[in-house]
C-alpha cells in the first residue's frame, strides 16, 4: 500500500502515535474533542489534531508523503503567508520547529523537510496557511531532488 493510500484506520494509528509521542515530549494543554478546527475549505475533525497552541494548531496529513507527514497551521484562516500577523508568525515556526524535533524523533528520522506553498501558482490547494514537516530517512525517496530537473 502507497502512503498516500493509507486507509481511515492507518490515518487514526498515525494520530495515536503523534499524540503520545507529543505527551511524552509536552503535556497536552487542551482537550481537542472540545473544539472544532477551520483548514482553509474544509472543517477538520479534532481527533486528527494532536496539538493546540493560542494561535497554532499540528494536524496529521491525510495524504502523507513519508510516516509522520503532519501539518502545522495557524488557527486563523488566514489564505496567504503575508497576511499573517506578526505573533503568528512566530508562534507557528515555534510550533514547527517542535513538532519537528517530536516527529524526527519519533519516526526514527535522521533530518526533517518543511515545506509551504504560498499561492496557486506555487501549489498551495488547501486555502489556509500551512506547514508541511516531514521526517527525512535516507533512502525515503528515489530521487530526492527530482524537484529541481524542471527548473
Amino acid at each position: 500500500m502507497s502512503l498516500r493510500e493509507m486507509d481511515k484506520e492507518s490515518c487514526h494509528e498515525l494520530h495515536e502515535k503523534l499524540q503520545a509521542a507529543w505527551r511524552s515530549y509536552r503535556d497536552l494543554s487542551f482537550n481537542c474533542e472540545e473544539m472544532s478546527f477551520r483548514f482553509g475549505q474544509h472543517l477538520i475533525k479534532p481527533s486528527v489534531v494532536f496539538l493546540k497552541t493560542e494561535l497554532s494548531f499540528a494536524l496529521v496529513n491525510r495524504t502523507p508523503v513519508v510516516p509522520g507527514h503532519v501539518l502545522v497551521c495557524p488557527l486563523r484562516p488566514v489564505e496567504r503567508f503575508h497576511d499573517l500577523h506578526p505573533e503568528e508568525v512566530a508562534d507557528l515556526f515555534r510550533v514547527t520547529q517542535r513538532v519537528g524535533t517530536v516527529v524526527e524523533r519519533h519516526f526514527q528520522g535522521t533530518s526533517l523537510t518543511f515545506s509551504m506553498q504560498d499561492g496557486p501558482e506555487a501549489g498551495q490547494t488547501v486555502k489556509h496557511v500551512h506547514v508541511h514537516v516531514l521526517p527525512r530517512k535516507a533512502g525515503d525517496f528515489r530521487r530526492n531532488d527530482s524537484i529541481y530537473d524542471e527548473a
